[in-house]
């Protein structure tokens, strides 16, 4: 399997680093197998920190399956209930549950912010949240958290968007 990481700069020794933000998997080190969402969050993340240029780093790594079989694997199939509170909780620092060596299940980028924000403000209810969730195209995010399973990618290859070559 493919996987992609989108930062501004190469990454092509993964790392576990803190965020000063909390995501939707807590920590760890963030990966897709869609290259388009890997890009797009590339030029984010360079905007936002104002510094390098958009890059998107490539890995392989065995399948989910085969994942499971050495790790500790948590999968959400697609925005359900547990998904949501899983997001929640991360994003609001409050998770205290299992810890898990990799995630693997929706992103919730940009695209639902709003819905998110209508969720945690008492407007949707979970019901709601999730239906509404249901019906937009969400990509996927793959996020090593420990350092033995991050040993799992194998870098391949990068892509710096601004010179548009790849190597």
């Amino acid at each position: 399997m493919i996987l992609y990481h989108g930062s501004n700069m190469i990454v092509s020794q993964p790392k576990l680093v803190h965020q000063n933000r909390t995501l939707d998997f807590g920590y760890g080190f963030y990966t897709t197998t869609n290259q388009n969402q890997a890009v797009n969050f590339a030029a984010k993340v360079a905007n936002r920190r104002g510094i390098g240029s958009p890059c998107v780093s490539m890995y392989e790594v065995a399948n989910l399956e085969e994942l499971t079989s050495k790790y500790k694997v948590l999968i959400f199939p697609g925005p359900n209930e547990e998904w949501l509170d899983f997001v929640f909780a991360n994003r609001n620092g409050s998770y205290n549950g299992e810890h898990y060596d990799i995630i693997f299940g929706p992103v919730a980028n940009d695209t639902i912010y709003q819905t998110f924000v209508a969720y945690e403000a008492g407007i949707l209810t979970k019901e709601e949240t999730i239906a509404r969730l249901k019906v937009k195209k969400l990509f996927n995010q793959m996020t090593f958290t420990t350092e033995s399973a991050l040993k799992e990618l194998k870098y391949i290859g990068q892509f710096v968007m601004e010179s548009g070559r790849n190597e």
